[in-house]
């Protein structure tokens, strides 16, 4: 997970406690870029990576992440795929892992880890992955009337209750009528109340899976 959308000032929310790290909705983080290279098992398949300070989760494969990709059924071969808050990239790696036909975008406001999910994706050959700032794309795809097979996220809860509501509204409309997206999130920030305010906008929701202190939602039209 990283940072979606547009840089504002932040504040957290009773639904969605906790401490708000500036990598999550921060275009340029302000520490130097200090890289690292890891190795880590993603979906079963083993990837060099690298991180820097300033992401999110630079040090480890977070284990909110871990829980999503344990859960969610593989993709279809082919169809428009999106990681929203891609972070330095481990659910874009793993769906075009999972699907090589497939077209996956890579959404994030961050521009370290923007650069650090692209440069992930290539260094792994993955082809069919296409790095974007997540305004920009946003705004592309709405403009193209370009829909989304598929969604995994793991959602910067923390950023507080509006802006994740906005996330919502402004991302899960660009779902095709069959589409579906996964999303993980903590127990204790939120996803049971998360999963409630999904339904009063008309979403099916579906809490697929729960493991290690987090839930997974099937969010569906």
């Amino acid at each position: 997970m990283g940072s979606v959308n547009r840089p504002r000032r932040l504040r957290t929310a009773p639904d969605y406690p906790g401490a708000v790290s500036e990598h999550y909705f921060t275009a340029s983080p302000a520490t130097p870029a200090e890289e690292r290279s890891h190795v880590f098992e993603i979906r079963g398949l083993e990837h060099r990576v690298t991180t820097a300070s300033g992401v999110f989760s630079a040090d480890r494969l977070d284990k909110g992440t871990q829980v999503l990709l344990d859960h969610v059924p593989d993709p279809p071969e082919s169809g428009t795929y999106l990681d929203l808050g891609c972070g330095w990239g481990p659910i874009a790696l793993a769906l075009a892992d999972a699907a090589p036909g497939a077209t996956v975008l890579a959404a994030d406001v961050n521009e370290r880890s923007l650069a650090l999910a692209a440069r992930n994706a290539a260094d792994a050959g993955l082809g069919n992955v296409r790095v974007v700032e997540a305004g920009t794309l946003l705004t592309e795809l709405r403009d193209a009337g370009t829909r989304l097979d598929l969604i995994w996220s793991n959602p910067p809860v923390r950023v507080g209750k509006e802006v994740l509501h906005q996330l919502m509204l402004d991302w899960l409309p660009l779902l095709a009528a069959d589409g579906e997206a996964w999303l993980v999130v903590g127990k204790n920030l939120g996803a049971d109340s998360l999963a409630t305010w999904l339904g009063t906008q008309g979403y099916r929701v579906e809490k697929a899976a729960s493991s290690k202190g987090f839930r997974v939602l099937r969010v569906t039209r």
